[in-house]
């Protein structure tokens, strides 16, 4: 009589398996970057600490608040951007941002002189350059996509365009200054995150906050938008109320964050490409935060590495306008090649 002979049992997974399993997971990933900012962090506010330990993260623990309004406020606007754009190559600065934000201080000086621009209260220069900011963001979205033209894409040729013009406004206002008024000016075009103003720090939090309150409600619906317009109003997409929802959401986050720090060309192209590839999903309940956790070990690190190997030589803003160069043409050149 024959038995019956039981089937093996299947072996267990092995250990690279499972990590692989878990690396697939984007909770895990999330989890994992959220602990190497926790560690910069740390790294940055507890290690060589030259005087009293109190008086330096009173000092650091402000820089690193102000890193974390200013990746969240870039992180979360480019990557609203991309998808609102359908491209991954263009970012809000692209629309004149940083231009209007230099001109805006360079026509004070040109106007007023540089005695002026330094006496001006910072609160008041913060407010009068966040309004115009805002202000120019809505009227050129409404103007192009609020009425029957609708045009994404027309949107973004004049906003490139008026860059331009803004830039070679602002160049040549800046031939015009003298070399003490010039260096005023050349001042406020880098960015600066060591020492923000407290004031105005929570006051640009709050602003952050409230774009990403307008634009965290609609995640799901950029979910649906990453398959184009077409695709997003036949699955029943107001387009046209959510794409002007997002804008405002975008331009109030950077147009506060600009006027804290000061203009970061490419940083939003970095930390917004590498947290597509990590992230690995495209669902934006993801992507958001892994670029903001991405924003932050971009600034935090690289301040650590700008203060701790090179002794001050150089600036944050200097090596990410650099960079981002380069991954800009990479991105240019890889897309080219497809």
């Amino acid at each position: 009589m024959l038995t019956e002979v039981a089937p093996p049992a299947p072996a267990a997974p092995g250990r690279r398996a499972q990590l692989a399993a878990a690396w697939a997971r984007p909770d895990v990933r999330v989890g994992l970057l959220g602990a190497v900012v926790a560690v910069l962090v740390a790294v940055y506010l507890f290690t060589d600490v030259p005087g009293s330990l109190a008086f330096a993260l009173e000092i650091r623990s402000r820089a690193v608040a102000a890193m974390l309004v200013v990746s969240t406020a870039v992180g979360v606007s480019t990557v609203v951007f991309h998808t609102i754009t359908q491209n991954r190559i263009l970012t809000p600065s692209i629309m004149g941002f940083d231009a209007f934000y230099v001109l805006i201080s360079t026509l004070i000086v040109f106007v007023s002189g540089s005695a002026a621009f330094l006496a001006v209260d910072e609160l008041t220069l913060w407010l009068v350059q966040v309004t115009v900011m805002v202000a120019f963001s809505v009227l050129l979205f409404t103007w192009l996509f609020g009425g029957r033209r609708r045009s994404i894409h027309l949107m973004l040729l004049v906003g490139i365009v008026l860059g331009v013009f803004f830039r070679s406004l602002t160049e040549w206002m800046q031939r015009m200054l003298d070399p003490l008024d010039f260096q005023v000016v050349s001042d406020a075009m880098f960015a600066s995150l060591t020492r923000p103003d407290e004031t105005l720090l929570v006051l640009t939090a709050v602003l952050v906050a409230g774009g990403v309150a307008l634009v965290l409600p609609l995640r799901r619906t950029l979910d649906v938008l990453t398959l184009g317009e077409p695709a997003a109003v036949g699955l029943g997409v107001e387009h046209r109320r959510v794409v002007m929802t997002l804008f405002a959401g975008v331009s109030i986050m950077i147009a506060a964050s600009t006027a804290l720090v000061g203009p970061i060309l490419f940083f939003g192209l970095i930390v917004a490409n590498l947290a597509y590839t990590y992230a690995g999903t495209f669902r934006h309940a993801w992507t958001l935060p892994v670029a903001v956790l991405l924003g932050m070990v971009c600034l935090v690190g690289g301040q650590l590495v700008l203060e701790r190997a090179f002794g001050y030589g150089g600036t944050l803003s200097s090596v990410i306008d650099f960079a981002g160069g380069l991954f800009f043409l990479y991105l240019v050149l890889r897309k080219g090649a497809r």
